[in-house]
């Protein structure tokens, strides 16, 4: 079937983070919201089928995870990107990052080194801070618009550090590691004795010819040495249904895990989450597709906006995510004024770029995944708010 991504939606009903929390996190509801990482479109047919199915069934007690549920994500991830996973290796989870705060905890100690290569979303600094382990930065080196590895910094960290975070596909940034990265990095981490793991919640959000390697089908050495963790929720705007899948590479590791949740009695699916997951990964490549050319428009509507109107403005357009990266130096603004720029003479509810690398100055985050409509009109406030600006 043909999907409308243009059709914009009234989500005050709709006890949306990204529009409920405006006030709390921007002083003002009068911001077009571009911040939290979930979109503005309806989801595939299949999944809303499968949904009201299960809500006519009007029995939602203590759900199980049936062998379906495993076979769809092993389905999925041997079809997209060649990965065949063991089922048996599969733990559920929350989501990515309870998984990732949850990783931190039971594989390290109270004063444990964790790197991070910044920029990159804040969570990460967070489930490390959270449980009393120190954040090590490998920051990410900038040429011409370009963000690579500094593999130097990233090997001499490396011999301090417990565990590596990695963001695969990267958030904010939007790169897709090539082949090359991936073996370099994970060699490293094994030299060195470090857990490696890899955050790929964005795999399935792929443009521009671009392909998602999952890091644990770099080698079968690395495929032993890796925890990674998936999920369909950023890919299908289900992060409200919350659930996850987190791959260990043997079931020692699996069994701390499972016992951590078990500990906290979270152990059991959300009654409409397991059906709704099973169905997006058996029936949602379609909606994807078409998702993702949508969201391709999107990105090149506001690079083509910038470099005629705001050429002050840089945009990286990503090759992954629906998350842009916008470079504000131009406007010579310190973060703080950045911020108040944004919210009080463009209108907008936009990411500070700080959050994402703590040493950073004049970024910001832009969420396109809303409907074009929306983002022309932010896009018109922003030039009419840097034109009087200037």
């Amino acid at each position: 079937m043909k999907y409308d991504f243009d059709q914009v939606i009234d989500r005050s009903a709709n006890r949306a983070a990204k529009y409920d929390e405006r006030i709390k996190k921007f002083g003002t509801s009068d911001v077009i919201p571009l911040w939290v990482a979930d979109m503005d479109f309806r989801t595939a047919q299949p999944i809303i089928d499968a949904a009201k199915k299960k809500a006519e069934e009007g029995i939602w007690g203590y759900t199980s995870r049936p062998d379906s549920y495993f076979e769809a994500i092993c389905g999925w991830q041997e079809r997209r990107n060649g990965w065949k996973i063991d089922r048996n290796l599969i733990s559920w989870s929350l989501g990515v990052v309870p998984a990732l705060s949850s990783i931190v905890k039971i594989f390290s100690q109270p004063g444990d080194k964790v790197m991070i290569q910044t920029p990159v979303y804040s969570e990460f600094y967070d489930v490390t801070e959270a449980w009393e382990r120190v954040v090590v930065e490998n920051q990410l080196v900038e040429k011409d618009g370009r963000w690579t590895v500094d593999f130097e910094d990233f090997e001499k960290k490396a011999r301090e550090v417990k565990i590596f975070l990695l963001c695969s596909p990267h958030n904010p940034l939007g790169i897709v590691w090539i082949r090359e990265e991936l073996q370099k990095m994970a060699d490293i981490c094994i030299a060195n004795d470090v857990l490696l793991v890899s955050d790929e919640i964005h795999s399935d959000l792929i443009f521009h010819g671009k392909k998602h390697i999952p890091t644990a089908t770099v080698s079968q050495e690395i495929a032993g040495k890796i925890i990674s963790c998936i999920s369909g929720t950023k890919t299908f705007n289900l992060a409200g249904l919350q659930a996850s899948a987190t791959i260990f590479p043997n079931a020692e590791m699996k069994a701390k895990f499972d016992r951590f949740w078990m500990n906290m009695d979270v152990h059991r699916n959300n009654a409409f989450s397991s059906v709704a997951m099973e169905a997006a990964f058996n029936e949602g490549e379609e909606w994807l597709e078409q998702l993702l050319e949508y969201l391709d428009g999107n990105f090149e509507y506001v690079k083509s906006f910038c470099e005629e109107h705001i050429p002050q403005i840089k945009v990286n357009v990503p090759d992954a995510t629906y998350l842009m990266w916008l470079d504000c130096r131009g406007l010579g603004m310190d973060n703080e004024t950045l911020r108040k720029f944004m919210i009080e003479k463009a209108g907008l509810g936009l990411n500070e770029g700080y959050t994402f690398g703590r040493s950073l100055t004049g970024y910001m985050r832009l969420n396109a995944a809303c409907p074009r409509s929306i983002l022309q009109q932010a896009m018109k406030q922003l030039r009419d708010a840097v034109d009087s600006y200037k």
